[in-house]
Formats: C-alpha cells, structure tokens, sequence
C-alpha cells in the first residue's frame, strides 16, 4: 500500500475545492473571478486537485468555456468501525465518492487485532486496484463511545468492545497500522457523512443529525465544519434519554419488538418484521418521533440549524415515517414565528453514515483550517 502522505493545501487551495464541493462543476473563469484569484496562478495551484469536465455545449464565438471539477486522483482515505460480529470498511476518492465497501467477520474485541486486520485486509484490497496508489490520506476510525477528560482519542465505550476503553486509541492503532488514525464519535462521523451529500451541502452551512443505532447519538455541523464541543463531545444527545428508560434507539426497538413475541436478535432482522408487527412499529415509531421533536425543538433553539436529519441503522421506511412525524410536530412548535425553520429530512445513507463519516475524517481535516 502507498506511503501515507500529509496533504496540506494553502488557504486558496483549500477554497477552491470547498467552492467546487458546494457549487459543483464551474467554468475555470468563473471560478476564478468568484475567489478573487488570478487565472494563471488559479491553473497553477489547482494542479491534481480540479479536472475538466468535457461538455458538447456551444459557446458561441471564442474557446468553449469547459468547467472544472475536484479530481477523484487527488487522494483517497478509508474509513473503518467495528460492528458486534463484523467489520466496515469504505475508500473514497478526494472527491468524497466511494471506490470500494468491504465487510468481513469479525468477532475480536481487542483494538490491535482489528488494526492488524484492517492493516491485512487494505494491503490486499490495494494489490487488486490499480486507482489506489495514488496519495493516500490515512484511516478514519468510527468508536462507539464518548470522549474522556477532554481526549477525542480515549474513549469510554459500549461493553462489546471494552478492551477499547480509555486508551489512545489514535497512537495504540497508529502504532500496528503505520499511517495517520483519525479516532471520531460513530454519531459524529455520521453527522460528517449526512453533510457531504450534495443536496446537504449545497444548501445548507449547519445541520443537526440525530443517529439511531444500537444506541441514539447525535452530530453537529456548525459553519460547514463539525462542531466537537470544549470537552469533544456535543451531540452526545444519549444523555437526553437514560438507557433504564424507553428512547429513541436501535436496542429499544429490538427490545419493544421482544416484549410483543418477535423473534428478533439483530437490527438486520427488523426489514422481515415490518408487515407482522405493524402495530408494534407504529406505536415505536409515535413515541420515538416525539422524543426526537423534544431534543429537536432544544437544538433548533440553541443552534439554529439549517436542516436536521434523522439517521441511523434503522429501515428506511422506519426513518421515513419518524422525520415526517417530527416535521409534523416541530410545524406545530414553530408555528407563529417568523424566522427560518429547519427542513428536516430522512437520511438515504442507513447504518453506512457512519463507516463513510469516518472515511471522511482525513479529507474534511484536509480541506478545514484547522492544523
């Protein structure tokens, strides 16, 4: 596998590809004239970041005015988390598109087993894909788990992985694995995912996302860059709903699902559940999506965000019904004021927001200010 390489771009750079992220394919000219940048000096530094998009159009008299686009070649990452029984992988090229997914079994707990697994299955992947040796940005890594004493790289997480407790897990990986180790919150990095969609990221600059999964977890993005909080840990909205209690999560429904007779032993399972136990959804889904409304109204009054989102491992048709009860009840909270209101939207990524999230790590550090 190629050498990871640490790709810094100067502030033009970086405004450049974010211009192209947001607006999509724009003519070179144009490009040039929005950010202030001299044409030439704009050809110069965009150099394995943009390519030209070849069009028919006609321009009439002169050259034929061809828009640029970010460069897939420019890097790639993976990102990677571990599942109770298996392990995701994803790469994606420079300009957020995924090149190739991979599961395998996995039922080791221990961290250096799965860095040393990942490390196995990458070089492997690698040999079989001649587009991967280009520059290689490093591994995101999705945890289960929220930050100790202000460190993002300790975590304390979920009881399946506890050998993952309170480590640094960016060295104790980094170490076994030889390239940079992006650590991020699952919910987290699924919020990064929920962003980079281009119906997201083209209209909006902050978004709240909610992620039911085994647990209910939460992301900000804040000004196009995701917000951690002073301790690393904001959107950890699990707080909101003690586990001892019915909430909005993934266990929750499984267990809901138990109670009425299902034989039910994974969230895998609840797509051939839908039609038998209609009922047993429809009651979860009405009191899941007023949980959510309440969490909600709370981060729509403090952030002010452009769109929330609601997504998680859960079925479709399940993230479908509760952002349109949530819509329902916040249209009747927000009724009579006049500022903006958020959209809400179901999510179309499922369980794999959050391997992507993490996949996303190293390009966003990439293209953000932050060193």
């Amino acid at each position: 596998m190629s050498s990871p390489t640490r790709l810094i771009l100067s502030e033009a750079q970086r405004r450049v590809v974010q211009h192209l992220r947001i607006h999509g394919p724009t003519a070179r000219v144009h490009l040039a004239q929005t950010l202030g940048i001299n044409p030439a000096t704009l050809t110069r530094i965009t150099q394995q970041l943009v390519e030209d998009i070849p069009t028919n159009s006609e321009t009439g008299r002169g050259r034929p005015t061809i828009p640029v686009a970010i460069a897939g070649d420019g890097g790639w990452s993976v990102g990677a988390t571990v599942h109770p029984g298996w392990l995701e992988l994803v790469a994606i090229d420079f300009r957020g598109e995924i090149l190739f997914e991979d599961t395998l079994p996995f039922t080791q707990n221990d961290p250096r087993v799965f860095a040393r697994t990942v490390e196995a299955r990458l070089r492997t992947l690698v040999a079989q894909r001649s587009f991967m040796r280009g520059r290689f940005l490093g591994l995101g890594v999705a945890v289960a788990g929220y930050a100790i004493d202000g460190d993002r790289n300790r975590r304390a997480v979920v009881d399946w992985i506890a050998p993952w407790d309170n480590i640094p897990l960016r060295e104790v990986l980094g170490d076994v694995l030889g390239m940079p180790v992006w650590i991020e919150n699952d919910a987290a990095a699924a919020a990064l995912a929920e962003f980079y969609r281009p119906e997201i990221i083209r209209q909006h600059r902050s978004i709240l996302v909610f992620f039911l999964g085994h647990g209910v977890g939460g992301g900000l993005i804040a000004e196009r860059d995701l917000f951690s909080g002073e301790f690393h840990n904001a959107g950890e909205v699990g707080r909101l709903f003690p586990g001892s209690e019915p909430r909005p999560s993934g266990v929750d429904l499984l267990e809901t699902l138990r109670r009425a007779g299902a034989d039910v032993a994974s969230l895998a399972d609840l797509h051939g559940l839908l039609d038998p136990y209609r009922a047993v959804f429809d009651t979860w889904i009405a009191r899941a999506a007023k949980q959510l409304t309440a969490a909600t109204h709370s981060g729509v009054a403090w952030l002010d965000p452009g769109a929330v989102v609601i997504s998680g491992a859960l079925p479709q048709s399940v993230l479908d019904r509760l952002a349109a009860q949530v819509t329902e009840h916040c249209n009747r909270l927000f009724s009579g004021l006049r500022a903006p209101t958020p959209q809400i939207y179901a999510s179309r990524l499922g369980s794999k927001a959050v391997v992507l999230g993490a996949a996303l790590a190293p390009l966003h550090d990439v293209l953000e200010s932050r060193r």
